[in-house]
Parts: C-alpha cells; structure tokens; sequence
C-alpha cells in the first residue's frame, strides 16, 4: 500500500471519506491493522510534521470503527479497502492536559482492571483471553504543562509497555521525534512508522480537494471568480496545495487570510501564497499593511499559554510584557490582523483547573474577569502556530521570563486567594519553561491555592536537588492533594501536617495566617515507624505538676495540672526509651511478645519517661461524651461532629493507617509507616470533605506516585 493507491481509488469511482475528503493509502493501512489482516503490524505510529493532518485523519477513521459513527458514513460508495470491520469501538484514552500515569489508569478503568499499581495494568491486559485495541491520539497535547515534555514521558512509560504486551494491538499518533523510538523498541514486523510527510503516504489530490473545500465555504465574501467559478476554484486550489507543501495548515491558513482581506489578492502570482505557517503569518499582516513582527509579538503570549487558553484580560498585559512597550493600540486595532490565528474559548466560572473554587472566582473578579457564568479565555487555532511563533522569537526563554514576571505582579497584593484562577494554576509552568520554578517554591499560600496536578508536574520536571525543602514536602504530599480532589482549604490542612513532619513549623504556622478554616492544627510529628498501636490518655495527677514544672504549659494554653495528656505508642522490643507492655495485673510482660510502649507528650513534643503502667485511658463514657468520633479505612480517617453525625475531617495518607487514636478533647493520633502525628481537631465550621475513592485490592504500594493518578 503506498500513495500510488490514492489513483487506483480515484479510477474506481470511489467516494472519498467525507470527513478526510483522502488519504486512501493510509486508511487502506489502518484498516488492514484494524482486522488484523495478515502480515499488517500488531502497532503503526503515525507521526507527521504539525499540520499534516494527523488529528483530522485519526478522528475520521474512528469515525468508521464507531457503531454509531459508521451509520452516518456512506460506506456503500467508499473503496471497500479503506473501511474498517464491524467491530466493537476501540478504547481511545484522550491524553490532553494528562499524565502518563492518568492515562494508564483511564485505560484500567476503560477495561476494568483490578490492577492496584499502575505496572501491573499491562500485565492484566496481557492475561485477557480477548485481545484489546487501543488508539491514542494526539500524544503532543500531553500533559498539564507544557515545558515538562509530558508526550516524552507517555511514550516511553506507557506506550512502549502497551506496544510489548501481547494482546494488545495499539495506534498512537506521536511527534516525529518520539516515533521511531517507540517503532524502535519492538522485533521487526511487529511496528510500522506511517509518517504523513513521507512521498509513500502522500496525497497531493486529496489537499487539493481540501482546498478546493475550503474556498467554496467562504459565505459573506465578495463573489470573486476563484471562489464562484469551479474551473478557477479548482486551479488556486491546485497552486495553493502545490506552494503548502503538504501542509493542511498552511493552507487553511492561506484560505483564511484570503477570507479576511480578499481585496487586493492576485491568484495568479505566487508569492502570494504561503508555503509554511511562518510564511502564512507574514503574508497576512502585509496584506493587511501591518509589520509582521507586531502580529507575532500580539500573538505570543497565546503560544505560550498553558491549560485551554489565556483569558482576554491578560492578553494586553503579557503582551505588554514581551514586546517591552505599551501595545495596547496595537491590540486594539489589530483584530482584524490576528482573527485568522485566534479561537475564543467559553469556560464556567472560575475555569481553574482545581475545580473553580470560590478563590477562583474572587480572582476572576478582582482581575476583571467574569463571574457572573462563563467567561472567555484566547487561545491559537492549532499548536503549529504557537510553535512557529515560539521558534521566532530572538530570545524564548527571555520572553517567558518576561511572561511569569507580568503574570506575578498581577497578583493583588500577593494574595493568592485572589488571583485570576489562570495565574493561580499555571504560574508554575511559566515559571518551569523560563528556569525560575526553584525560586518560586517558597510560598505555603501558593501551594494550597493552587491546582495541585499542575503544580505537581511542574515541579516533578526540576531535578530533586534544585529544589528546596518546602518544593520536596510539596511533592511528597502531591499524590494526596491529587487524589483527593480535595477544595484548597482540605490542601492547606494536609500541606500543614507535611510540613510540621518535616521539620518545617514556620511554613505551617504560616497556613495558619491566612484565611482557611483549617480542620486541625497539627502538634507534633515524630519519624517513628513500627508503630503498631496508639492510645490517648493521661498519667495519674501526682507526675502532672513535676511535668509541668519541667516542660511548660502547652502550647494553646491548655490547663495539664489536672492531669498530663499523654500518647502511649505500641512499638517493637528495643525501641529506645520504650518499656515492655504491662499485663492487666501491673507485670511487665519479659518476653516482650506484645512489643514495648513508649510515652509521648499529647500536646507538645517530647517523650515522656514514666511507668506506662501508670498510663490511664479515657472511660468509655468519657469518649460517648467526647465532641468528636472517627472511622478509619487502611489509609483513610474521618473525624464526625456527634451530634451532628456530620464529617467535620477527613485525613487521607500515602502510607498504611497502622493505629488511631482520639483524646476526648479533640486531640487525634494517628501512627502511619511514615510516623506517628499528633493534630487538635479545630472547633470550626465543618469543612468540605475529599472524596475518598474506593479502597484497591491487592497489597498497598506505599511508595511515593512517578505520577499523577488522577482518581487513583
């Protein structure tokens, strides 16, 4: 099969895909791949420069592997080589704005797989009696931020496995620099390369008919004669398709221009018509009288925005910030000249990808935003442009500085609360591409405020030892905060808890400064692990007054000389400080079968050295009458308001919950294979609960996430 089928199928009469409107070789290939036709490879890579048509080819041939697609396609008159079988659709993960890692969990919960670890899924799909087909397309729109080469990561920790798995028959459109290393990695036979820009695949018919198309759907232009006229529609489409190159792009771009500003333009001189994005942009704004250096300049701060678009508020201020001078007249003028390169973009209120927040909105408000609905953000057309500008300018990393700076001072008074939702989620990537990220990480209110999946892999992307000590907390607690889904006020509490565990109080102190209700103030935090046993109690009154003599009243002021709060921990024989576990008559128990215990202060830190014999538990009465309950999953605690039987907390942990305890004042200790953490239960206002997803099978995988879970 080669482009020399393209012919064949014209001299046969048959009708071309109405959506692709071509491509017959390349259709014959993949159909011949979809009924597993022998001696068509298990895999195809299909790549191409950006604007060969990739996306549009791959969506109209899932056209015709969907039921429902398939009835609305004239299948009867199309070359019968090129259509697909009958069979049941086949998955298609969309890796936009995603990880590698929600990727493969999309595709566990696609097939659901029982699979606990995101390693194991290929070895479930292997072990299905069905083989399974898989079609991801678009891997370069991978990915949350731009600048951490997401598409990179997807091939080679999840493409490369699902290629090598037997059982799985895959087609992936990847960027030309990724295709042959992931065609590489498989035996020979076993992967072809269908590269789109390839003379074996191309087809100079079917951009002609594209063309052709394109210029007959011109509804409110003048009736020229290369639009009314078939005989001269038909010749510009030939000397457009012939100076493109290829490139679908480019010349839609062309016909858009055209559109635009039809006065003027000769079809019979060449140079009038684009043979590459750049040349596209240029031409139009000298159509249009303008310099084509200011409709690059106008639109660079659209090619690099991150998430689905810049809004329009701070389109002026960021391109104010590259071009280094005022170029709001530009703007202002100038629509005409950028309305060709532009999509507007209608997202709900606060459009944050952290789930628009009341935050977000506040922030949309303040930056003049709208919050009453949708408001509208600004992005390119394709990311062929946004790429052609990028490799323009003299200095890119100098303009995403300039970028990050602008967007920073937009910021009202630093408060993040009060952000635009865009500045708030996708600072850190403007950050990441101009090397300033590090520098960034220092603040415990951005942390909490913003969108934890974007923050994540920004910060994922900068080597570990670049980064400081509250960066490394962050993306420990990463998985949490993305698992969790959970609103800003839930992130701020579980940031609160890693930083007092990593020896970090200031940075929790601070969290405590802003405007959160936060469900706990966290005590104390010590790196203990074996613990397998906690228990909130008190030592007999007659060792309070010497123990408060000696370490001061508590922190919040509470009064001990009553009795001196203390946390017993069950640990293994041979802790240091620890003394073996009394029996119920007072004897310690000498064999040490049942462990060791060792005293803790419960409101402050500190080990205590007394006779846990002398150790006192709450009454059960005393805890029937207690504020506040809990209930414990084996890596989940939600504390519940008693007479409300309302969820007051929910505490979620990267490592198996080993014991848990809570004083009848609120006080709850909790011992993880991390350590043993001491929080006060707040007397606030109950806070929105994160969902907690289902409990996995198979044994717990306590390790720190490579990625982002999404509701894993």
């Amino acid at each position: 099969m080669s482009a020399s089928d393209e012919g064949f199928a014209a001299a046969a009469g048959y009708a071309p895909h109405p959506y692709i409107g071509g491509r017959t070789a390349v259709l014959r290939a993949l159909a011949a791949w979809r009924m597993r036709w022998p001696g068509a490879p298990r895999v195809i890579v299909l790549t191409g420069s950006p604007g060969s048509g990739r996306s549009r080819l791959l969506t109209g041939f899932l056209m015709m592997c969907d039921p429902e697609g398939r009835r609305q396609l004239p299948l009867d008159h199309m070359d019968p080589a090129t259509v697909p079988p009958d069979l049941p659709a086949p998955a298609v993960p969309d890796p936009q704005g995603r990880t590698a890692a929600q990727l493969l969990w999309l595709l566990a919960d696609h097939f659901q797989l029982k699979a606990a670890r995101g390693e194991d899924i290929c070895t479930e799909l292997a072990a299905r009696e069905e083989p399974v087909t898989i079609v991801v397309p678009d891997v370069d729109r991978a990915g949350p931020v731009r600048a951490a080469d997401e598409p990179a990561r997807l091939v080679r920790e999840v493409l490369m496995p699902l290629a090598a798995t037997d059982g799985v028959q895959l087609l992936a459109d990847v960027p030309r620099a990724l295709a042959a290393e992931l065609a590489g990695a498989l035996p020979s036979g076993q992967a072809r390369i269908i590269d789109l820009d390839d003379p074996e695949w191309a087809d100079p018919d079917g951009l002609v008919r594209h063309a052709e198309t394109a210029l007959s759907l011109g509804a409110g232009v003048p009736e020229l004669p290369f639009v009314t006229d078939p005989a001269a529609r038909r010749a510009l489409a030939e000397a457009m398709a012939q100076r493109a190159g290829g490139s679908r792009l480019t010349l839609q771009l062309a016909v858009q221009s055209l559109f635009m500003r039809p006065e003027g333009f000769d079809p019979a001189d060449p140079s009038m018509l684009p043979g590459s994005v750049g040349e596209a942009l240029d031409l139009h704004a000298r159509r249009l009288g303008a310099d084509p250096q200011t409709l690059r300049l106008m639109l660079a701060p659209l090619a690099f925005a991150e998430g689905e678009g810049l809004p329009v508020q701070l389109w002026g201020p960021l391109a104010d910030a590259v071009a280094g001078r005022d170029m709001s007249r530009d703007l202002a003028d100038g629509m005409l000249l950028a309305a060709p390169f532009l999509e507007p973009v209608a997202t709900a209120e606060g459009d944050g990808a952290s789930g628009g927040e009341p935050d977000g909105a506040k922030g949309a408000e303040e930056a003049g935003g709208a919050v009453d609905g949708a408001r509208t953000l600004l992005r390119l057309t394709h990311p062929g442009i946004a790429e052609e500008i990028r490799a323009g300018l003299p200095d890119a990393r100098d303009a995403q500085t300039r970028i990050a700076m602008a967007l920073l001072e937009a910021v009202p008074q630093q408060d993040w609360s009060r952000a635009d939702p865009y500045i708030r989620d996708h600072l850190a990537a403007h950050t990441l591409d101009a090397g300033l990220l590090p520098q960034l990480l220092t603040d415990p209110a951005l942390f909490a405020h913003a969108d934890p999946v974007a923050m994540r892999a920004a910060i994922e992307a900068v080597p570990l030892e670049r980064l400081g000590a509250p960066a490394r907390t962050y993306l420990r607690t990463a998985p949490l905060l993305t698992r969790s889904r959970a609103p800003a006020a839930v992130r701020a509490a579980f940031l609160e808890s890693a930083f007092v565990e990593d020896g970090l109080d200031p940075y929790a102190q601070a969290l405590h400064g802003l405007d959160f209700a936060l469900p706990w103030r966290t005590l104390w935090s010590v790196p203990l692990t074996g613990v397998r046993e906690v228990t909130a109690g008190t030592l007999p009154p007659e060792d309070a007054e010497a123990a408060e003599t000696t370490a001061g009243p508590a922190p919040d002021g509470t009064n001990t000389a009553a009795s001196h709060p203390v946390a017993a921990l069950l640990v293994p024989r041979g802790t240091p400080g620890s003394h073996p576990v009394p029996d119920p008559d007072g004897a310690a128990d000498e064999d040490g079968a049942a462990g060791a215990l060792l005293v803790h202060e419960l409101l402050r830190p500190g080990y205590v050295d007394a006779d846990p014999a002398r150790l006192r538990r709450p009454s059960e009465a005393a805890r029937a009458a207690a504020p506040f309950g809990f209930s414990r999953g084996a890596d989940y605690l939600r504390i519940w308001a008693r007479a409300s039987r309302e969820v007051v907390a929910t505490l979620l942990s990267d490592t198996p919950i080993t014991g848990a305890d809570l004083s009848p004042d609120g006080v709850l200790v909790v011992a993880t294979g991390r350590g043993v953490t001491a929080r006060r239960i707040l007397a606030a206002p109950p806070v929105a609960a994160p969902t907690v997803p289902a409990q996995r099978t198979g044994s717990p995988d306590s390790a720190s996430s490579d990625g982002l879970e999404g509701d894993h």
